[in-house]
């Protein structure tokens, strides 16, 4: 009778491989005290009725009602939380012109720890609300702002992996925004990890520490290199920018004689906790280098159309073995909301199959197989995720957290439209997917707790 924390009963949709979405019908969700699915029942098998008879007149037993349904919490892989308070403003000017002019100054304000509290609490709540039960944020320069919003993390009881950034290269950043030099800058960080690791102790999901360059550009060879050795050190995860448009492509490749990819290796900065944000421009030969060191791509589809100057080639690299995740990039993208990245990832490339210069030939315009399915960008918010993190999480199945978002499909005045009895579940996953809101957000779950509600 004790065996269980909580007992979930409910239809469920799930990754099984980027292909393929698994329905798990009418399914029950057994969590341990770590807030793991320890087991999954289904119908037919003979302990689902007992676990009913056990559970079903307890407090630990929660079951659905009809319309609504389970998904796994979305993976958010690249998300710039101080941003948050521009979002939407400014995406039509180059993208050095908008760091110089809106981002960097922005960024400065969280030198004020006060002020930074008010808007992370903003940003974790509002990506909660969205169904983002795992976020890999950048935050600033600033050491105890960084901290905040890992505090917050925790408190929230979202999962979060939270980057000081460093920028110390007086030739590519603002005398009012940048490290006072690369020593402060590395020893900071490695307060940083020390402090946000002792956070993480506390928070039942996981909060944790990530070294993060904001981009070669605004770093020395010295403060690259250091950070590769505290990453090291403290076997941390990384994150940085690589390789995302024609400005900054171009920087690295007259700076060191060669692409970002192969830079960041010679700093220590591709491995398996790796994640590089955007990644357009990787040759064949860089997106290897991904695959051998287990680095993952956050592809941020909604961004990449304002700032990349391309379109992020999914397939062909997902065939080359790479992890691949989404991310918001709050705010060269500006939703927080991973489903409006999922719609435009499989948009953006169908688009780069089909081609957009219709002076060319329907043979000449596109590119050949680019083109991505629903359920394969779902998987890149779920399942891709996780990977790219190596966490277990963005499945329901057994042995991986209980993030989860109870989507609702009656929701007044966002209703999905689904008349029909015998619709089959594969259709219904794909309106839930392309429709749903916020509003349609109706609870959401991280490692076994309820951290977001939303009243019918």
């Amino acid at each position: 009778m004790n065996r269980f924390t909580k007992v979930f009963q409910g239809t469920a949709f799930t990754s099984n491989s980027p292909q393929e979405v698994n329905v798990l019908h009418d399914c029950l969700f057994c969590i341990n005290d770590k807030g793991e699915i320890a087991k999954v029942l289904h119908p037919e098998d003979a302990a689902y009725n007992e676990v009913i008879h056990d559970y079903e007149n307890t407090n630990a037993f929660h079951r659905l009602e009809e319309g609504m349904y389970f998904l796994p919490g979305f993976v958010d892989l690249h998300i710039h939380a101080p941003q948050w308070i521009q979002s939407g403003t400014a995406l039509d000017i180059p993208l050095n012109d908008w760091l110089n002019t809106y981002t960097f100054p922005t960024e400065a304000k969280f030198a004020d720890a006060n002020f930074a509290r008010i808007v992370y609490e903003d940003v974790v709540e509002t990506l909660l609300a969205n169904g983002t039960t795992t976020a890999l944020y950048f935050a600033t320069i600033h050491k105890e702002a960084s901290i905040v919003l890992a505090d917050i993390c925790a408190k929230k009881g979202q999962r979060g992996l939270v980057g000081k950034v460093v920028m110390d290269d007086p030739e590519q950043t603002p005398s009012f925004y940048r490290d006072s030099d690369t020593k402060t800058a590395l020893a900071e960080t490695e307060e940083f990890i020390l402090a946000v690791k002792e956070i993480g102790k506390q928070a039942k999901q996981g909060v944790y520490p990530v070294v993060t360059p904001r981009f070669i550009p605004s770093c020395t060879d010295e403060a690259l290199r250091g950070l590769g050795e505290l990453a090291a050190k403290y076997d941390t995860h990384i994150q940085s920018h690589c390789s995302e448009s024609d400005w900054a492509h171009g920087y690295v490749r007259e700076r060191f004689g060669k692409n970002d990819a192969q830079a960041l290796d010679d700093f220590g900065l591709l491995q398996e906790k790796t994640v590089m944000a955007h990644s357009n421009f990787l040759t064949d030969e860089d997106a290897e280098l991904f695959a051998e060191t287990g680095s993952a791509i956050a592809h941020c589809p909604i961004s990449n159309a304002y700032f990349a100057n391309s379109v992020l080639p999914v397939a062909r690299f997902m065939s080359m073995g790479i992890d691949i995740g989404l991310g918001s990039d709050i705010s060269g993208g500006f939703s927080p909301s991973l489903y409006d990245n999922t719609r435009q990832a499989v948009i953006s490339s169908r688009m780069l199959e089909d081609g957009v210069d219709t002076s060319l030939s329907a043979e000449q315009r596109g590119v050949p197989n680019s083109r991505i399915t629903i359920n394969e960008a779902f998987y890149l918010a779920t399942a891709g995720g996780g990977e790219s993190l190596s966490l277990p999480v963005g499945r329901l199945q057994e042995g991986f957290a209980w993030d989860v978002q109870v989507i609702d499909t009656r929701t007044a005045n966002a209703r999905l439209p689904l008349y029909d009895a015998n619709e089959s579940k594969m259709d219904i996953f794909e309106k839930i997917i392309y429709l749903t809101r916020p509003e349609n957000i109706r609870e959401v779950w991280v490692q076994g707790e309820l951290v977001h509600t939303r009243s019918s």
